[in-house]
């Protein structure tokens, strides 16, 4: 079994991406929706993780975050709020993809890509690209035409606290933008 190699940077930010298996969209149900929401709080609640920006499309999310301890586990929390989503949305009649072998044999489920993708911001400017990437996300997906008009994004929090505009397509330059606080749900 391979053992994959992850940046562990003391008080780290990073960008992950985690995505459905075969990219079914399994988040464009409500239900799903509310159970990922649910099993992240209850993981984030006992392994904190500063979520600065999300945004929830039907097949992937993405979460800019930094980890609050020296361990830097987001591998682990990441890892458990897969685990307490997948228990929560096959016990409640949700689908899951076809199995191949090696899913069985190791009694994985098939409702997540097994990896996740993540790259350690390194600087602001970092910072900044990966805030307004994660923002504007469903508009490179074609699923709205504003980033505004995405109802599963952190955007909302800044336009409630009015650091950014309706309007707004990039980048980012504004003073708060990135600061972690508000809900995603």
């Amino acid at each position: 079994m391979p053992h994959y190699r992850r940046s562990h940077r003391p008080w780290g930010t990073y960008f992950l991406t985690v995505v459905t298996h075969d990219r079914f969209p399994l988040f464009a149900d409500a239900t799903a929706r509310t159970l990922l929401g649910h099993a992240m709080r209850m993981t984030f609640e006992t392994h904190p993780l500063t979520v600065h920006e999300m945004v929830l499309l039907p097949e992937h999310l993405h979460i800019l975050c930094s980890v609050g301890d020296e361990t830097q586990d987001y591998s682990f929390r990441i890892q458990q709020f897969k685990r307490r989503f997948t228990r929560a949305w096959l016990a409640a009649g949700g689908r899951e993809g076809a199995r191949n072998a090696s899913r069985q044999r190791s009694g994985e489920r098939a409702v997540w890509q097994r990896r996740f993708y993540e790259h350690t911001i390194r600087n602001d400017r970092e910072f900044r690209d990966h805030v307004a990437y994660t923002l504007m996300n469903p508009v490179k997906h074609k699923r709205v035409k504003r980033a505004a008009d995405w109802p599963w994004s952190t955007i909302h929090r800044h336009l409630r606290n009015g650091e950014l505009t309706p309007d707004w397509c990039g980048p980012v330059q504004l003073r708060g933008v990135g600061d972690p606080g508000g809900e995603l749900w």
